[in-house]
């Protein structure tokens, strides 16, 4: 199989948009974790995505605005909201990129009840408060299911110079081209393309967090990689198959992340 390589720029240009949207102050967590403590919480017909052997989860913090259908107007109000959210890193048969998100944290029923039955994406109904703004940073979550009493985060962070080289990790981390997901039991991934990360320095002031256990990956002390971006405006395609109806997942070595 050929892996497509880390790009900075769309690896595939998205054509007519299914949804577009705008990342704004946008925080990147990142852990290393071991490809086959991760590899059973993946959909089938994708493995886990490496850099230098090791795999990568991720919590991801920001503001959404502007989000709407194809490449028109924002829905109004339920187009913005904050988000947090919990991903991990796959390679599906194809060699694509991508993401899985684990969990996805935000405040609007509305827009947690349309993903959910519409990309079966797991959008979780939480009290989440975010601000950013003269170099600093501040989110708190907390979800409102009952028994998800674990699934909260409260974070500060000072952000700092922005790089002028972002580095092969960073861009392993932060330049993916689409997401894997389940849709009426059959894995698809779903493109997606947006300019280059502007991508900055960032240190974190605070952090208790209980989103990476609830979504079932275990961490250890504090993130490896502190990553902070004003944002990108976002395009998502139609989605492609990877399997099958009731298809399950294949075998095989992680493939290794590489420039």
């Amino acid at each position: 199989m050929i892996i497509e390589p880390v790009t900075v720029d769309p690896a595939r240009p998205v054509g007519r948009p299914l949804l577009s949207q705008y990342w704004r102050h946008v925080l990147f967590l990142h852990w290393p974790v071991s490809p086959a403590a991760v590899s059973p919480l993946l959909p089938p017909g994708v493995v886990p995505d490496v850099f230098n052997a090791t795999s990568w989860v991720g919590l991801v913090a920001f503001a959404m605005e502007r989000l709407g259908p194809g490449g028109s107007a924002a829905i109004p109000y339920l187009g913005s909201f904050p988000e947090v959210n919990v991903r991990l890193y796959s390679v599906d048969g194809q060699g694509r990129r991508g993401v899985v998100f684990r969990s996805l944290d935000c405040p609007r029923l509305a827009a947690v009840l349309t993903a959910r039955a519409l990309l079966a994406l797991p959008y979780r109904w939480s009290e989440t408060r975010l601000a950013a703004g003269d170099g600093t940073y501040s989110l708190v979550t907390r979800a409102r299911r009952p028994g998800r009493a674990d699934a909260t985060c409260a974070l500060t962070a000072r952000t700092g110079e922005r790089l002028e080289r972002s580095g092969p990790l960073a861009d392993f981390l932060t330049a993916r081209w689409g997401l894997h997901t389940q849709v009426r039991g059959r894995t698809v991934h779903l493109p997606t393309d947006h300019p280059r990360w502007p991508l900055y320095e960032a240190r974190l002031t605070g952090l208790s967090q209980g989103l990476t256990a609830a979504a079932g990956v275990d961490v250890d002390g504090p993130p490896t990689s502190v990553l902070y971006s004003p944002g990108v405006p976002v395009r998502f395609g139609a989605w492609t198959s990877v399997t099958g109806p009731g298809r399950r997942p294949g075998t095989g070595t992680a493939p290794q992340g590489r420039r």
